[in-house]
């Protein structure tokens, strides 16, 4: 199977063009999207960070954003900065520039204000985009997608069919040649002896109890047990009664290739085919991990309909709840529902997934880039503001 890309200086391959204008602090927001606003062919990524944080979390923002920026759906980057942020932008620049890409920035109190830096970033991201515009698509294999996997708002269809069909997804593009990145960690817990037998090794297999039990920890130290918020709510309303009967489910979009690394969030693979990746199962964070892991598409299984997208990644929204599909049809992308009514299969649905995958990654658009519910996203944090 082919699908067709964008090739970068560094040899990844991009699903989408975008120009990249990234918030380097919380303060900028509004000028990135007051520069996006007016601007096509951008696309934004702000967040809630880059200032009064413990250096960890400040470590893990410039990761994030160097990530962001090298991902290959970029054709550049512009970075807005305010000029005082603890966000190392230096280092974030060159981190990017490592990646082959152009790299400008604005800081708005040399420019002189809000108005002044948005009017500068328009037209620099006009010239930019202008840039971005000859760049041409080529057939590529499905051997260079890095496909993001994600479940969100899930009910008791969700582990039954959309999360075991990309699973069978999952396993077709591994044995392409491709990356599949699974992350939610707190939605391994109670089911993570399972999912370590997927294993690749006895170290690997070490790798994946190991972020278990510090995700474990986290809560602890404010005093709570994680399985006391899992499952959430929403869950629960959909027909899930607990946190490993939630666990079981969304481990199955592993599907059945062996596990061959373990990352911390938002790092890039350096290995071939299934890999775990530390975060939360929340999507703001998760997605933002997995853009900066370097995923150019992310499949995404929801029983009662999550509607989030991201700013420069194509997120294909599937279920298995007719329910959902019918009432969320605006969101959702692939109704997998025959399965549950049985005249259709796990493994036809999953290759039907797979081969949607390769549409969207050619340029075909989800439901979330055409309706714009792409903005909400943060980096995820395991820190206090300060």
């Amino acid at each position: 199977m082919e699908f067709m890309g964008y090739r970068r200086a560094n040899g990844t391959v991009g699903t989408r063009n975008f120009v990249g204008v990234l918030s380097a602090v919380v303060c900028v927001n509004e000028v990135v999207e007051s520069i996006v606003r007016q601007v096509q062919g951008t696309a934004r990524f702000t967040h809630h960070q880059g200032c009064c944080q413990t250096p960890l979390d400040i470590g893990i923002v410039n990761k994030t954003l160097i990530g962001l920026g090298g991902n290959p759906n970029l054709h550049s980057v512009i970075i807005v900065s305010l000029g005082c942020e603890s966000t190392d932008i230096t280092g974030v620049i060159e981190g990017i520039r490592a990646a082959g890409k152009r790299v400008e920035h604005l800081i708005v109190q040399e420019i002189g204000g809000s108005a002044r830096s948005t009017a500068a970033g328009i037209l620099l991201a006009q010239e930019m985009v202008r840039e971005a515009s000859f760049a041409k698509r080529e057939a590529f294999p499905i051997s260079e997608l890095v496909m993001g996997m994600k479940c969100g708002s899930s009910d008791t269809t969700s582990g039954l069919v959309p999360n075991p069909a990309i699973g069978v997804a999952s396993d077709l593009l591994v044995a392409a040649g491709g990356i599949s990145i699974l992350g939610e960690v707190t939605e391994f817990i109670g089911a993570e002896h399972i999912l370590a037998k997927h294993a690749a090794n006895e170290t690997v297999a070490q790798e994946i109890y190991r972020l278990v039990e510090r995700m474990e920890k986290r809560a602890m130290v404010v005093g709570e047990d994680i399985r006391g918020g899992q499952p959430t709510g929403g869950n629960i309303k959909g027909g899930l009664t607990t946190i490993e009967e939630k666990s079981l489910g969304a481990i199955a979009k592993a599907g059945s290739a062996p596990i061959q690394a373990v990352y911390e969030y938002g790092e890039q693979p350096t290995v071939k085919g299934l890999v775990v990746m530390d975060s939360p199962g929340r999507e703001p964070e998760i997605l933002t991990g997995l853009a900066a892991a370097g995923a150019n598409v992310i499949v995404f299984a929801t029983g009662r309909g999550a509607p989030q997208g991201f700013p420069f990644v194509p997120v294909l929204k599937i279920t298995g709840s007719r329910t959902a599909a019918e009432k969320m049809s605006d969101h959702i992308d692939m109704n997998l529902s025959a399965v549950i009514e049985g005249s259709d299969t796990i493994p036809d649905a999953g290759h039907r997934i797979l081969e949607e995958v390769t549409h969207i990654a050619s340029g075909a658009m989800t439901k979330a880039e055409i309706s714009g519910y792409v903005n909400s996203m943060d980096i995820y944090m395991r820190g206090p503001v300060i």
